[in-house]
């Protein structure tokens, strides 16, 4: 099964374990995600075309990474005025790996959450609180 979304201006077509680039979304690593502007569903059934969305479509992701392109550089000259600029730019984005596409109005499972270790920094602060007492005694 495979869908084609729409995020931060562009179309994506996905499909489910598939690993896509897009613009910089809000949310941490291990984070659940959710795209509702699906254009098209489509797999062994057949094809089902929005106009200009498929109602009750969903896609489900799960945020991996964020990161940052490569370099841009933006260079203008104007000639025979020695005048010249240079500026660099570098593009944010999100890598995510899709983990469902639903349809008919289903919601996503939190199975995805669920994996997510649990994270314990309380637990190295108090033990690092720890140690400089018992230094000093």
């Amino acid at each position: 099964m495979y869908a084609i979304i729409k995020t931060g201006g562009k179309q994506y077509k996905v499909a489910e374990s598939d690993t896509i680039q897009i613009e910089r979304q809000k949310g941490e690593a291990g984070d659940t995600v959710s795209f509702g502007e699906v254009l098209v569903v489509g797999g062994e059934a057949g094809i089902t075309l929005g106009s200009p969305l498929v109602s009750g479509a969903q896609v489900a992701g799960e945020i991996v990474r964020h990161n940052r392109s490569a370099t841009i550089l933006v260079f203008k000259k104007r000639r025979r005025q020695n005048s010249k600029r240079s500026r660099g730019h570098r593009q944010d984005h999100t890598l995510v790996r899709i983990t469902e596409i639903l349809t008919d109005g289903k919601a996503p499972s939190k199975k995805a959450a669920a994996e997510k270790p649990k994270r314990a920094p309380a637990k190295k602060k108090a033990a690092a609180a720890e140690a400089p007492a018992a230094a000093t005694e």
